[in-house]
């Protein structure tokens, strides 16, 4: 049995926030393989299903954020789930919006979420990294607790929808390809760049305009050349 764990908030207030990112990746799992019984149970909600043919178990801590290794750890024990088959969806700041980075092991990067969950499990579980992209040190309290803008659906709906539809990947051990597959729908969900106007033939033909030709006679050529010394 595979343990898939999102991190965030609970409550409707943080719903749509980048922090809760990894219950959007949990509830888009759920949908793509209709898991749908959710109960409380070990400080948080938990689902069972399958996928393919292995049995998951699908979990959204309810103890907010800082102590999420709570519900995990208790989880992980009662059923009896090693390091190696638990995975943790998790927003990443470190990472550009919409990209995504699969890694087992490693630091906690100040998420409070992965710093309250290795000192109960132990490191050596798949982090999967979900990109919400930085904005600065003084800005990511306001940053990660604000919700994606509208203009974030174009690209995190596609992302929630593959991470659900390739989420197999990832229990069968193919980390490589389930982020090839979700950086492929990347690619052809951007819209293509507009390619610079090219002047028509006739145009760069065209002479430019010959400047006006200076008059060397005249009441004013006289005047002139008087003015730069130019006079008899």
């Amino acid at each position: 049995m595979k343990l898939l764990v999102g991190l965030g908030n609970p409550g409707s207030q943080y719903e749509g926030n980048r922090h809760n990112i990894g219950f959007m990746a949990i509830d888009a799992i759920a949908r793509a393989k209709g898991i749908s019984s959710w109960k409380s149970k070990n400080s948080g909600l938990l689902a069972e299903g399958t996928i393919g043919s292995e049995r998951v178990l699908l979990l959204k801590p309810q103890t907010f954020m800082n102590k999420s290794g709570d519900s995990v750890q208790k989880v992980a024990s009662f059923y009896k789930i090693p390091p190696a088959d638990i995975v943790v969806f998790y927003d990443e700041l470190d990472l550009a919006p919409g990209k995504v980075r699969v890694k087992i092991g490693g630091g906690n990067g100040g998420h409070n979420g992965l710093r309250s969950i290795d000192p109960q499990i132990g490191l050596d579980y798949k982090r999967v990294r979900l990109g919400i992209g930085h904005p600065g040190k003084e800005f990511v309290t306001p940053h990660v607790l604000g919700d994606f803008a509208k203009a974030d659906k174009a690209w995190l709906d596609p992302l929630l929808d593959d991470i659900g539809r390739h989420a197999g990947m990832l229990l069968a051990g193919d980390d490589a390809g389930f982020m090839n597959k979700l950086a492929l729908a990347s690619k052809g969900n951007e819209e293509p760049k507009p390619a610079l106007k090219a002047q028509s033939h006739i145009r760069q033909a065209r002479a430019s305009k010959p400047q006006a030709e200076v008059q060397k006679s005249g009441p004013m050529a006289d005047m002139l050349n008087k003015l730069f010394g130019k006079g008899e």
